[in-house]
């Protein structure tokens, strides 16, 4: 079976980041996907939908921390979940969201605003670990 949501949009607000009792750190936020398009007689329609991110990998939870904010323009890819809750008034509720696991998932800022303290502006964590071994590799001299 397969799992896989892959959504572009742009942030709602700015992400939130939140500890859970054993001590995770998981980061937050809402994405405007919006879909256009032209009608039969031409005329220009759009339909925005707002989906949940959950990012519970600390090394991507740490980019959206770092470099996202209210209007950034990311990709995100992950597994759909829906999780039952209780509100205040012990009212069941349900959430649907796209979540970024631990050893799963992608994130990728798409606004090429200047990341150049950052090896790797994108991604995976596996390829954000290959990014600074190659960056590391590329201090040798260059013989000609």
């Amino acid at each position: 079976m397969l799992n896989r949501c892959e959504f572009i949009g742009n942030l709602g607000k700015d992400p939130e980041t939140h500890t859970t009792q054993g001590g995770d750190k998981v980061v937050s936020f809402s994405l405007a996907v919006t879909e256009k398009w032209k009608d039969q007689s031409g005329e220009r329609k759009e339909r925005t939908e707002w989906v949940r991110v959950v990012i519970w990998n600390q090394g991507l939870g740490g980019v959206a921390e770092k470099y996202l904010s209210k209007g950034s323009k990311c990709f995100v890819s992950g597994q759909m979940q829906t999780r039952k809750w209780k509100d205040r008034e012990g009212v069941e509720r349900y959430s649907t969201e796209v979540v970024l696991g631990k050893f799963r998932g992608e994130l990728e800022l798409l606004d090429g605003k200047d990341r150049s303290d950052d090896t790797s502006s994108s991604t995976s964590s596996s390829e954000a670990s290959k990014a600074e071994s190659y960056q590391t590799d590329l201090d040798d001299d260059i013989p000609f």
